[in-house]
């Protein structure tokens, strides 16, 4: 396979080759990461080269998006690494932007979305949607892609750039990818580098616990009983505290009423496993 990956880390640089693309009459899908790339990942880009011609990636770890105490000095930083494997996968062009050209000593803008930004994350989080839709907004005004490929493992972040992209006019689609688990069924992340094997082993419990409380609902079971037991099982399998474990309606997020479900919902899980912070979700499938 002929290497045609290109590297750029100017604005001007990253405009012209997606002019160049567009020039061509390609269209462009744009994968936004913060490097530390694993199979996650590289599942939103082999989706993104199914829907454009082209496929953008960058990476860049925002610091807006971090609170203070936060684990941005520690967060993973692999860029040889990430290159590589986007390179295996025949990604296009990766955007790496210095952290000073994104917010330079005189920036004061911030964006706030609403709605099914707030509660779940940003109660233990409130800054963290504001970072992550300034974030975005940026790169979208830099690349310019015509679709945008998201994890539905973060899934109040992809309800988050939905509602920011429509309700800021954006011409861009956004497509959601299923999450990608390992072999035992934890979620993907770049966080999960932090664990031992000991770590791993409790981790992995997470996926069994909410799955089980996600079938509870299902079956019919009230939903505050289902949640309480599921937060009982994860402190019993080793995690040392848990934030929230909601059940809220798939598109929207909104609080849904009454002890037991009767339409399809979404399950949104944040435990904390040895030091590490882990999030995720499954779907509560209600027969109607």
């Amino acid at each position: 396979m002929t290497d045609t990956l290109r590297i750029v880390r100017t604005e001007r640089a990253l405009r012209g080759q997606v002019w160049e693309y567009r020039g061509h009459g390609e269209t462009t899908a744009f994968v936004p990461t913060m490097g530390a790339l694993h199979e996650g990942h590289l599942t939103l880009v082999r989706l993104a080269k199914k829907k454009a011609d082209r496929v953008v990636v960058s990476i860049f770890v925002n610091p807006t998006q971090f609170a203070p105490g936060e684990d941005l000095d520690a967060y993973p930083r692999t860029e040889k690494a990430d290159v590589k494997l986007l390179r295996a996968e025949g990604v296009d062009l990766v955007y790496i932007p210095k952290p000073d050209s994104m917010y330079n000593a005189h920036h004061a803008t911030t964006i706030k979305v609403g709605g099914v930004a707030d509660g779940l994350e940003t109660d233990h989080r409130p800054t963290f949607f504001d970072g992550v839709a300034l974030v975005v907004t940026k790169l979208f005004n830099r690349v310019a892609p015509d679709i945008a490929v998201f994890g539905e493992k973060d899934y109040q972040q992809l309800a988050t750039i939905r509602r920011l992209v429509e309700d800021l006019d954006m011409p861009i689609k956004i497509i959601g990818a299923p999450i990608a688990r390992d072999e035992h069924g934890l979620a993907l992340s770049s966080r999960n580098a932090y664990f031992d094997e000991e770590g791993l082993r409790t981790a992995r419990r997470l996926n069994e616990i909410m799955r089980n409380c996600a079938a509870q609902m299902a079956r019919g079971e009230n939903v505050d009983v289902a949640r309480d037991i599921a937060r009982k099982s994860l402190l019993a399998a080793g995690f040392s505290g848990v934030d929230y474990i909601e059940v809220r309606s798939p598109n929207s997020l909104t609080v849904l009423e009454g002890g037991v479900l009767n339409a399809p919902a979404r399950l949104l899980v944040a435990a904390h496993c040895k030091g590490v912070r882990l999030i995720d979700n499954f779907p509560v499938k209600v027969s109607t």
